[in-house]
């Protein structure tokens, strides 16, 4: 699809210094921009390459102003790296703008679907499930009875979302997640096997919540695992049974939470971390990648390690650590001196 930069300058507000008919149709860095690309300059590092760039559009900000002649059109913002950002938005909501049922599909009876939505091929949707208008559901998804989906939602292809769980508006559901699948309830029965505990509740996203490929979050044994408004999780992330994950919290790749972890607001959470069940991570908290939590986090905390200590003190033991060899060597010299060997 062609835009001219009029059309662009039009939804960004922006000024147009070149040629208000020329088209784009595709996106670029602006390090390999071709003819009939669109990219953008905000960061003065790659100033250089606005002058060799062969993008037919540059989106800058106002401030700029050529050291030599540019033979590309200029559209000039407040902010570029917003201004792209906004429309890499509408880009993608233009690429996703697909509505009807495709065939085949089993949609029960006793469904409803709002207005504008989507439903891919081979996809499942059960009895009772609700689902808000422009709700984008790609082929081969799962929706198990009485789910109910928000507005303005995506669901990428592959998607399981089982029975009674509720999505909220705006939420994006990645290829291969698992939504509502069974917690990790076992209980021994003395006799050296586990007895399955059923597990009875559901899973509740919030609004605008982002679930990344291949993660899964499992349905609480009783009540609700919750992920509130504005929580990103990360691709292959495991979220267990009756977790309360906080608003606005992000979490990175390949995190494990186990059961009953009530996690607090606005926590940044790294790649390979791994929390215990049943403890309380404040709000504000900062846990870098590969840390284990084994402990109540207070509000504000900013931890690292394995177990995890306090991130001041991880970084001077790391010093200690790394030097260890070389101390021992120190010790063992000293001993044989006090030792009166030779």
């Amino acid at each position: 699809m062609n835009f001219t930069a009029q059309q662009i300058a039009g939804i960004l507000e922006g000024d147009i210094v070149g040629n208000p008919d020329v088209e784009v149709s595709r996106l670029s860095k602006i390090e390999e921009g071709t003819e009939g690309s669109l990219t953008f300059m905000a960061n003065p590092r790659y100033k250089s390459y606005m002058y060799s760039t062969k993008a037919s559009i540059i989106i800058v900000n106002r401030t700029f102003e050529p050291e030599s002649e540019i033979s590309t059109t200029l559209i000039k913002v407040d902010d570029a790296y917003k201004a792209f950002s906004k429309l890499l938005e509408f880009y993608n909501q233009i690429k996703l703008n697909k509505e009807g049922i495709e065939q085949p599909v089993v949609i029960a009876d006793s469904a409803i679907l709002g207005k504008e939505h989507y439903v891919g091929a081979f996809s499942y949707i059960g009895e009772h499930v609700r689902i808000g208008k422009n709700v984008k559901i790609f082929p081969n998804t799962y929706i198990g009875d009485n789910v109910k989906i928000g507005d303005n939602t995506i669901i990428f292809a592959g998607v399981k979302i089982y029975a009674a769980c509720v999505i909220g508006n705006n939420c994006v559901i990645n290829s291969g997640a698992i939504i509502g699948a069974d917690g990790f309830g076992f209980a021994p029965n003395g006799d050296g096997e586990y007895i399955k505990v059923p597990q009875t509740g559901n899973v509740i996203l919030e609004d605008f919540v982002d679930i990344g490929a291949a993660t899964t979050i499992d349905r609480a044994t009783l009540g609700s695992t919750i992920i509130r408004r504005g929580a990103k999780l990360d691709n292959q992330i495991q979220i267990a049974h009756n977790v309360d994950i906080g608003r606005n919290t992000v979490i990175a790749a390949q995190t494990g939470v186990a059961g009953s972890t009530k996690i607090g607001e606005n926590c940044q959470i790294g790649g390979q971390v791994g929390i215990v069940g049943h403890i309380t991570i404040g709000n504000n908290v900062k846990i870098q990648a590969q840390s284990g939590i084994g402990r109540n986090i207070q509000d504000n905390e900013i931890i690292q390690g394995s177990p995890a200590l306090g991130y001041g003190d991880f970084n001077k033991s790391y010093v200690h650590f790394k030097n260890l060899p070389k101390i021992m060597k120190r010790i063992n010299d000293l001993e044989k001196k006090l030792n009166g060997d030779n």
